[in-house]
């Protein structure tokens, strides 16, 4: 098979000149009326800014030529697999790996370390993440063999988050509702979505345009219920750490 690698990619670097335009644009009003940088500084910066045009660039160019048929050809695959169970525990771990490769959550999770004093640390939030999105991958894949309306994963779904919104922290609330976006970043958007609509290419009675899609809908889901989890447990430690010290302070005025 001929693949022309930088076939289109003209086009696609004009695009994200186009998208990160506004954003140099506004950087550059703000340093000449607030910021007034100097020199060193604007230079890095805009090293940042041209190594974010040619990474998007290259990035977006890739999944054309790769990512989106790699996606397909491999969910055609596994569709035609006469054992498809095997669909549910692959379905798990691909999302698992994906949100280790999601550039979006190693951002999300670094800030939330730093401006939590490491209260909340990396590692913790990033297998929270990653079980949460696994779990959800397993489910859309049960769903598209049982052909399974979306309605019934997402109603609920969303009724349980916003119950444990209320035994959950204000912090953790946030992080869910914000981690939610960020799963559903290019990993998930380009290749497993691609190889959803194989999958249901591949299956008897199956829509590609019904069923293939929805995933991500479930994927922005499940960080939200995971994070939540979470915070439902850290504020139970708490507790707990609260009542252990009270009890303990008890106990010495007694002594005394």
């Amino acid at each position: 098979m001929n693949i022309h690698i930088f076939a289109g990619f003209s086009e696609i670097m004009l695009e994200v000149a186009t998208a990160l335009s506004p954003l140099f644009i506004l950087f550059l009003l703000f340093q000449f009326v607030f910021l007034k940088l100097p020199m060193k500084k604007l230079r890095d910066i805009g090293v940042g800014f041209l190594l974010t045009f040619f990474g998007l660039s290259f990035f977006l160019q890739g999944v054309h030529i790769g990512f989106l048929p790699i996606g397909e050809l491999m969910g055609k695959s596994l569709g035609a697999l006469s054992y498809q169970w095997v669909l549910i525990p692959i379905g798990f771990i691909l999302g698992f790996f994906a949100i280790y490769a999601e550039p979006a959550v190693t951002v999300l999770i670094r800030q939330v370390e730093k401006v939590s004093g490491g209260y909340i640390p990396q590692k913790i939030l990033l297998y929270t993440l990653s079980v949460g999105v696994g779990i959800s991958i397993a489910l859309a894949m049960i769903r598209i063999l049982f052909g399974i309306s979306l309605w019934y994963f997402i109603v609920p779904g969303y009724i349980i988050a916003l119950i444990m919104v209320k035994f959950s922290s204000k912090t953790f609330t946030s992080i869910a509702f914000d981690s939610g976006g960020v799963a559903t970043g290019p990993m998930t958007a380009t290749f497993i979505l691609a190889m959803f609509v194989g999958i249901a290419t591949q299956i008897e009675g199956r829509d590609p345009l019904l069923d293939g899609f929805g995933m991500v809908a479930l994927v922005a889901l499940a960080p939200i219920l995971s994070v939540l989890t979470l915070g439902i447990l850290y504020s139970r430690k708490e507790k707990g750490r609260y009542g252990n010290d009270k009890a303990g302070a008890k106990v010495n005025r007694h002594d005394r």
